[in-house]
């Protein structure tokens, strides 16, 4: 297979960026929704629009200075607005909503690994393509899945653990998520963020070859 050139990675990673964050972004709202919280719905957030939840930066600057430079694959969507006092067992209920967006970037991990595992049933001259694409796909999936899981607010994973947590508890780490954003990217530039996550990754790696390999 051919060599593919920088415009045509970059390509190749946009439709997998753009399914990444618009299906984990609406997952959210339709687990709210699911749970009795309408503010996603009315604002026009639950859809597969991808220009609903792009971030200029977040979604399209940085990550295509990480695909042409190389590096950690970073970047951010505009997240769904959930009004959690309107679910009906807020604390509860916090728990799977947090959790819709995750598990829908693992479903797409999966999806994209089957068309890898077929790639050689695509014509010569797509192959390569098809294969930098789909391979986008498992590891962007992969790495949102694993960094939205860090349980710090306001990462999916925090909201988790709000959930689980003793009410009094709790209360006090829900306030971690005015420093969340600060505390996560001192993380990532001191390298202890990869150290973390790797294993985790790894796991749902290995996890992924079983499943379609």
């Amino acid at each position: 297979m051919e060599e593919l050139t920088v415009v045509q990675k970059i390509a190749a990673y946009a439709l997998p960026i753009l399914f990444a964050i618009t299906v984990h972004e609406a997952a959210h709202g339709y687990a709210a929704k699911y749970f009795g919280d309408l503010t996603a719905e009315r604002m026009g957030r639950i859809t597969l629009n991808p220009f609903k939840h792009i971030d200029p930066i977040g979604t399209i600057l940085l990550p295509a200075i990480s695909i042409i430079f190389g590096g950690i694959l970073f970047g951010w969507a505009k997240p769904v607005p959930v009004n959690f006092g309107q679910l009906r067992r807020p604390k509860q209920d916090m728990l799977w909503v947090a959790l819709a967006g995750p598990a829908s970037n693992f479903v797409m991990a999966l999806l994209w690994g089957l068309v890898l595992a077929r790639v050689g049933q695509f014509p010569d001259a797509a192959q390569a393509y098809v294969s930098q694409m789909s391979l986008a796909g498992v590891q962007i999936n992969l790495v949102l899945l694993v960094l939205n899981l860090f349980p710090l607010p306001p990462l999916d994973g925090g909201r988790i653990a709000v959930s689980l947590l003793p009410m009094s508890v709790a209360i006090k780490f829900a306030q971690l998520e005015r420093y969340g954003m600060l505390i996560l990217i001192a993380l990532l530039f001191t390298g202890i963020l990869g150290i973390v996550l790797s294993p985790v990754l790894r796991f749902f790696q290995h996890l992924l070859t079983v499943l379609v390999f």
